[in-house]
């Protein structure tokens, strides 16, 4: 079904909220610990500086995943509206999804740069044949 393609995108949203919800959870005591003045004129550094990497790790996390599932959610939209959702682009969707969940909950955790590198680097392969595949669909 073309819609069973939203499911992975959704999904994926979901997660993003959930990983804001844990970044606010953990940023604002550790703020409040650190005593940190919300100064307009400092920098994002000199603010949040004195936050334990740990705390920053989330925040870092949840800007990542404004960034590339973009390209995601724009393939998978795309597919959705060509009605081309295949089991081998829901597999390659899914797969996505996963990896970026196992990529937040490394960076969120124990921030392994190796292992998220690794993790990133698969997902963005999945992503490039998902988004050529879209691409072969559309031209």
């Amino acid at each position: 079904m073309t819609q069973d393609i939203l499911a992975p995108l959704m999904a994926l949203v979901l997660w993003t909220l959930v990983m804001w919800v844990w970044l606010y959870a953990t940023r604002i005591p550790a703020m409040r610990r650190a005593r940190t003045k919300l100064d307009p004129r400092l920098t994002r550094d000199q603010l949040l500086g004195d936050l334990p990497p740990e705390v920053r790790w989330k925040a870092d996390n949840y800007n990542h995943l404004m960034e590339q599932p973009t390209l995601f959610y724009a393939t998978a939209l795309t597919l959705a509206v060509i009605g081309d959702a295949d089991p081998l682009n829901l597999w390659l969707a899914w797969a996505y999804v996963a990896l970026r969940v196992v990529h937040s909950l490394v960076q969120a955790t124990t921030n392994v740069i190796l292992v998220r590198f690794a993790i990133f680097n698969v997902s963005t392969l999945i992503l490039a044949v998902l988004a050529v595949r879209t691409a072969m669909a559309v031209f």
